[in-house]
């Protein structure tokens, strides 16, 4: 029943939780008579405040680390590792400490939705089952791309709308559009903004006992003004 994410294999948080969702709310009664809007609207609102507040009280799956909420980097990253990620966005995507500590950011600019968006929809390319496939749409739908939803992404009307429209019968794609939106958003926008964060800039200035990550001028060999080698330190 485990479902194998290729691509990024720490982040398969893949679980029938998802099934919840739709059973505490129970099925939609398209067939009972129409309800006038504002009170349609109204029982909408209830639904996706009790969905949010059980995501809250849950922990969210998608979540990269649904038990760590703090801004605290993890302590394990050397400077050398966490120097690596600012080459590209997609370095960085590499390593699951770097998709945490920019969660972490994320989190403190309160857009931590993107990331998880954007996990969420690596995890649903991987799923080959199409009862799994059908429960995971729905689930970034609800919590996703839908008006109102509890961790709504930034994506433009027209996108939003084709999400929608297949939704009866969603594709290994239908989130694709949505998904390369918000990688863009992240890479152009809040990757740069990450790298001159305190939580980056201290995790590259980390030493540990006695270490330095600069490197001094070598004592062993120090020319003196006749251009002859001595061994004799020079004061730093």
């Amino acid at each position: 029943m485990e479902t194998l994410l290729f691509l990024f294999p720490q982040f398969n948080y893949m679980a029938p939780k998802e099934e919840a969702y739709f059973k505490m709310f129970g099925p939609q009664h398209s067939q009972a008579p129409k309800m006038k809007d504002d009170f349609s609207r109204q029982k909408d609102k209830e639904r996706k405040s009790r969905l949010s507040l059980f995501l809250t009280k849950s922990g969210s799956h998608e979540n990269v680390s649904p038990h760590k909420k703090t801004n605290t980097p993890p302590n394990n990253i050397s400077p050398e590792a966490a120097l690596q990620w600012s080459d590209s966005f997609e370095e960085l995507l590499k390593h699951s400490d770097g998709v945490e500590s920019f969660s972490q950011f994320l989190r403190t600019e309160f857009s931590e939705e993107n990331i998880e968006f954007w996990l969420a929809c690596e995890e649903y390319k991987t799923i080959d089952s199409e009862t799994k496939l059908l429960s995971k749409a729905k689930y970034i739908y609800m919590v996703y791309i839908e008006s109102e939803a509890p961790k709504e992404v930034n994506i433009d009307y027209n996108t939003k709308v084709a999400i929608q429209k297949v939704m009866a019968k969603p594709t290994m794609s239908c989130f694709e559009a949505a998904q390369i939106k918000i990688y863009s958003l992240m890479k152009k926008d809040s990757f740069p903004r990450f790298l001159n964060s305190d939580i980056y800039l201290g995790l590259t200035r980390k030493k540990g006992p006695g270490a330095n990550m600069f490197r001094r001028r070598s004592r062993s060999c120090v020319f003196n003004d006749r251009g002859e080698a001595t061994n004799e330190p020079l004061a730093w």
